[in-house]
């Protein structure tokens, strides 16, 4: 039990990814978190940042170019995973209870940022952490037509990976001394990304106040 605690630990730890499995485990987790709808706690925008930045240092040992290919293609192939589950699976999530690895309010969040701002969810999600879990599954149960789909996906993917990414990368290169700052890199990242999940929430508590 306790190897598994610490296991799920690493997991959420973008600097232990790299250090213990590299390019692979990075790569499984930006697919898991929009592949697998227990994803919705990995971490995302930390983790592409953390990789930008030691890609740089030279502790991730691959060129920027490829790291940014390799991600792009593992956040698509997440995101195709995640629609093709929600179109086979989806409806029946609604009616789920919420369990340790699945909360049905992040699928009900995602579902009401979709009526919101319709096909543009699959890009915007990308900035948005849990959103972007559940937006796939969201677009798999509402039948989106696939190759729309995945030309959204593919853009969002692409903004995302290069902001991030080559954000790291750049800092990292021309900043010296950043990485011992990036423990406090990480947690300002968290709290940035979380904001507006964070303001939505408190917005619904107050609705039934205000009416």
């Amino acid at each position: 039990m306790d190897g598994i605690l610490d296991f799920l630990k690493q997991l959420v730890n973008p600097e232990s990814i790299i250090h213990y499995g590299g390019i692979y485990l990075l790569l499984f987790v930006v697919f898991a978190e929009t592949g697998l709808f227990v994803g919705f706690f990995l971490p995302g925008d930390s983790l592409l940042f953390t990789a930008g930045l030691l890609c740089s240092t030279g502790i991730l040992e691959i060129h920027p170019i490829l790291l940014v290919v390799l991600v792009i293609i593992a956040a698509v192939a997440g995101n195709m995973v995640g629609y093709v589950f929600g179109k086979k699976m989806g409806p029946i999530l609604f009616t789920r209870k919420s369990g340790i690895l699945f909360r049905q309010e992040h699928l009900v969040a995602a579902n009401e940022f979709y009526k919101k701002h319709g096909k543009k969810t699959i890009i915007l999600s990308r900035f948005l952490p849990i959103v972007r879990t559940f937006a796939p599954i969201v677009a798999g149960i509402v039948k989106l037509d696939y190759y729309k789909f995945f030309i959204y996906s593919l853009v969002g993917a692409f903004f995302w990976v290069i902001t991030l990414v080559l954000t790291g990368y750049f800092m990292g290169k021309y900043i010296p001394g950043i990485k011992d700052y990036l423990g406090y890199i990480v947690i300002f990242l968290i709290v940035i990304t979380s904001i507006p999940f964070i303001i939505n929430s408190i917005k619904k508590r107050l609705k039934p106040r205000i009416s």
